[in-house]
């Protein structure tokens, strides 16, 4: 006798199906405009496969919170390597097809530029969506390495959109978007204010409208927690920081989907992508706490 591993998120088979699943986890193995370090096409398959290592039992929630809400595994998304634009078409596709069978979409990336697909997708739905940023860069350059659908010029696209805005853990920006922050009064609070209380947890949960979707760019995280980044910016959050906005905002918003993106798998150091796998199982069950 002999008994598989499921390969998907948290390796297991209870409750995974789609029509029986909450959840839809979508990994984008994408990896075209990054910078400096290039790798996050390796991050899905490097988080999942850490995934099937998170206890199932939640400690702080007190329950395994993937048996009272199912969560079902996409395969790979393939991308489209037409450019930037072109997979956000894709992105978008699949997320109106998740939300519009009622089920909760979180997205692996893959780079960041993916997000813009989403929130957009996410706006048909609930057009008064606003967006929490964890970052470590505001992404909101025009253009930048000769397309404005970078990674670096994503939240710049969705506020384009419309859609509000509220960055945290921001701490290397360019001169243009400084001044773009300053003159559309968006909110964005450096990781350095957040550090030395400058703006309090209820601060950033008052500049969100209702209906939230979260994009967490692991960079937000301390190079000493997470080196595996394209970026590592010195300065950045920790992990239970990062933790504790996640719980409240998920505590007074309605939270319709989030991503993980630009985690850049490092061989021989398996812990970033173990962190993002559980900061994925959390953040699902701070989603979900009213029906665990």
């Amino acid at each position: 006798m002999y008994t598989l591993i499921p390969f998907n998120f948290l390796g297991i088979s209870e409750r995974g199906s789609f029509e029986e699943s909450k959840v839809v986890v979508l990994p984008f193995p994408y990896d075209s405009t990054t910078s400096f370090r290039g790798g996050t096409r390796e991050a899905p398959l490097a988080i999942i496969n850490a995934s099937r290592q998170v206890e199932l039992y939640d400690d702080e929630l007190e329950t395994e919170i993937c048996d009272k809400i199912g969560i079902h595994t996409f395969g790979e998304i393939m991308p489209n390597m037409a450019g930037p634009k072109y997979q956000t078409e894709v992105v978008k596709s699949v997320f109106g097809d998740v939300l519009g069978a009622g089920k909760f979409p979180v997205m692996v990336g893959g780079e960041h530029s993916l997000s813009l697909g989403a929130v957009q997708a996410v706006k048909d739905y609930h057009p008064d969506v606003s967006v929490l940023q964890l970052d470590a860069h505001a992404d909101l350059r025009e253009e930048y390495e000769g397309t404005h659908y970078s990674h670096a010029c994503v939240m710049r696209r969705i506020h384009d959109e419309g859609i509000k805005i509220a960055q945290v853990g921001v701490r290397n920006t360019s001169k243009e978007e400084a001044k773009f922050i300053k003159s559309n009064d968006i909110f964005s609070v450096t990781a350095r204010q957040h550090r030395l209380g400058y703006y309090s947890i209820e601060d950033i949960v008052g500049a969100l409208t209702d209906t939230v979707y979260i994009t967490i760019d692991m960079d937000v995280f301390d190079p000493s927690e997470v080196p595996a980044v394209g970026t590592p910016e010195p300065g950045g959050l920790r992990w239970y920081e990062v933790l504790d906005i996640l719980r409240e905002v998920t505590l007074h918003k309605k939270v319709v989907g989030f991503d993980v993106v630009e985690l850049c798998p490092m061989p021989g150091n398996p812990a970033p992508d173990f962190l993002a796998a559980k900061l994925i199982y959390k953040l699902i069950g701070y989603c979900f706490r009213g029906v665990l």
